[in-house]
């Protein structure tokens, strides 16, 4: 058997088929005959089955909740659940909270004091143009 050299060695695609959506479960709860509801209503008759076919890699769930106000809850792949009321809201600003479910990461936010954190702290310290032999005032 002799061997053969490879003809074309993989080529960067600078990230492409790497990114994994964090959001893999959407459940859009909404009730028949309350008021508040009726924008959830039209976004399902409307826009839902757009939505769900321009992302097919989230679970979409549809199911009823009598005499509640319609939610939009998020499963995301670390666990984490989230959930949004969206009472009274128009079919196209229930769209743009389903994409913010989409597009977030379910993690609970942060205060970030430090722009930079770091397990190993810098030797050398804080790093200024007036230290040592650089700018002179």
């Amino acid at each position: 058997m002799t061997v053969k050299a490879l003809k074309a060695l993989s080529t960067g695609r600078n990230g492409l088929g790497a990114f994994i959506l964090q959001c893999k479960k959407m459940d859009f709860h909404f009730c028949d005959w309350a008021g508040s509801s009726r924008g959830m209503n039209g976004f399902i008759k409307s826009q839902l089955a757009k939505f769900a076919a321009a992302h097919p890699q989230i679970e979409v769930t549809v199911s009823p909740r009598p005499s509640r106000h319609p939610i939009i809850v998020g499963h995301y792949v670390n666990g984490q659940s989230r959930s949004l009321c969206v009472k009274n809201m128009q079919p196209l600003e229930i769209l743009k909270m389903a994409e913010s479910l989409r597009d977030t990461n379910g993690e609970k936010l942060k205060r970030i004091n430090k722009p930079v954190s770091s397990i190993n702290p810098s030797v050398r310290g804080v790093w200024s143009p007036y230290h040592g032999n650089g700018m002179a005032v």
